[in-house]
């Protein structure tokens, strides 16, 4: 790495934190506050807005890594465009609150963008997987984005969560992209993006003094959803590493809607019923949840993701091996189960 990557890396982190505290007495002044009401699991008037942040040193700091580690225009092009229109329709939701069609509208047009500009999934993950054909890629890809742009904004609901799986799926996903010998720009840009939620998190760590807001959450989806394809279109990283790396959001949430599908409910309602909201209340506290996260990403779902980039060829199996205990887990957490 260059020092140049370096300062880059380091300029991320450093000034997400100033622009985190200054969002955050911008939001004091303008009485920007997330309320409690019954489906939150906070209690006390709380500034949100606090993604702005994450969003501007992100962007900030892929611009220069254009110079300094020839990042794919293409790529910055994509991210520019698509985490623009996703990072603009999140913070005017947080403002105003938007009809959930505008807000799927532009998820899907910045998706439709992003695949037209990297490609969909690749032939050979198909192929492993049993299918075939460019359109069923592309499509694939398009859900993946929007699902993973949503994901984020599902599972940012207590302290601390969403910024601290951030900086562990970009920063292992970095780790991963250098040790098969990946693209260096995406490298950096993923150690960029981690560095950013970090910043972010020194404000939201337990008990959180800011909220991230959609602005932050579906950015953050959307953008390590991108770098996802943007390693597997290139044949580095297979796809199933960045399933591997999200495990704990992409069960959680999914186990969670399948269940209120299946229930007959809103699906699209707000609720605090996913398995962390559940335990978060049971244990009377968002750090130890937050803490489980953690541990079970490094200590789990990081040495499946290295053994599915080590041996692509398994990667499926070794996706399912990951991912199937934590959906018992997510199970018997109470995802998607009706609060008593």
């Amino acid at each position: 790495m260059s020092s140049g990557a370096f300062w880059i890396i380091v300029g991320a982190f450093v000034f997400a934190v100033i622009a985190t505290g200054i969002v955050r007495r911008y939001a004091l002044r303008k009485d920007w506050l997330d309320l409690p009401n019954l489906r939150s699991s906070h209690s006390s008037p709380t500034p949100r807005g606090g993604g702005v942040a994450i969003v501007a040193a992100f962007l900030g700091a892929v611009v220069a890594i254009r110079y300094v580690n020839r990042l794919d225009a293409g790529f910055l092009s994509a991210l520019f465009a698509g985490g623009g229109a996703i990072a603009t329709v999140g913070f005017l939701d947080d403002r105003y609150t938007l009809p959930a069609g505008v807000r799927f509208a532009v998820h899907v047009t910045a998706a439709v963008f992003v695949v037209s500009s990297l490609g969909g999934i690749p032939a050979s993950a198909l192929a492993s997987w049993g299918l075939h054909g460019f359109w069923v890629g592309a499509t694939i890809a398009v859900l993946a984005l929007v699902w993973a742009t949503n994901l984020f904004n599902f599972m940012d609901g207590i302290d601390g969560i969403a910024g601290s799986e951030a900086s562990f799926i970009a920063g292992a996903g970095a780790l991963i992209n250098w040790r098969v010998g990946g693209d260096g720009g995406l490298t950096i840009a993923m150690l960029c993006l981690s560095a950013a939620s970090l910043g972010f998190l020194c404000w939201n760590w337990p008990p959180a003094r800011i909220f991230m807001g959609d602005v932050g959450s579906g950015f953050i989806g959307f953008s390590l959803a991108a770098l996802g394809l943007a390693t597997s279109g290139n044949g580095t990283v297979p796809i199933e590493v960045w399933a591997i790396l999200g495990g704990v959001f992409l069960v959680d949430a999914t186990v969670t809607l399948a269940r209120r599908i299946m229930r007959g409910d809103r699906w699209f309602a707000a609720h605090r019923i996913h398995a962390y909201q559940h335990l978060a209340r049971r244990w009377k506290s968002h750090l130890p949840v937050t803490v489980l996260v953690i541990v079970i990403d490094f200590l789990w779902l990081l040495p499946w993701a290295m053994a599915a980039a080590k041996h692509p060829t398994r990667a499926l199996a070794i996706f399912a091996a990951a991912l199937i205990p934590l959906i018992v887990l997510a199970i018997v957490g109470g995802a998607g189960a009706e609060e008593t």
